[in-house]
């Protein structure tokens, strides 16, 4: 049983690396994308579990169907993350995958605030703030 374990241990560590490299590296903007994406999926699920609120059903409870496509959704930013970093290779940059990462960021704290804003959170102004600096940063591909 150790050996199986040991096995698909080594399988998946593996698989996981070679994801990783693939994006160019664990990057910590990649770390706080992958952050906001989990906090905006968990918070539209708690919307529609519990607050029977969601915009994304017709009953504003929770659905399969928007489940499922949220999830496609925060994996089509993920390829766009890949294509970008792929562009900078290609190009001999070093500024695309950063900003395609700040601007996929800036729209999950933006989707955040909205869920927020459901569940009826007021937001700190330098939280906006901060959301309006990042997406002024992603805008100008300054990363």
């Amino acid at each position: 049983m150790n050996c199986i374990k040991a096995g698909l241990c080594t399988a998946f560590g593996v698989a996981g690396a070679a994801l990783i490299k693939l994006f160019g590296g664990w990057t910590e903007d990649m770390v706080t994308l992958i952050i906001v994406m989990a906090i905006d999926f968990i918070l539209g699920l708690l919307i529609a579990a519990f607050f029977n609120k969601s915009p994304k059903s017709e009953t504003g409870s929770i659905s399969s169907k928007s489940c499922f496509m949220g999830l496609c959704k925060k994996c089509t930013m993920l390829l766009f993350v890949l294509v970008a970093y792929r562009l900078d290779i290609s190009l001999g940059t070093d500024y695309i995958k950063p900003a395609a990462v700040i601007a996929f960021i800036v729209n999950e704290l933006i989707s955040i605030v909205e869920n927020a804003g459901i569940i009826g959170i007021p937001m700190p102004k330098i939280i906006t703030k901060a959301i309006e600096i990042l997406k002024n940063k992603g805008d100008s591909g300054d990363a």
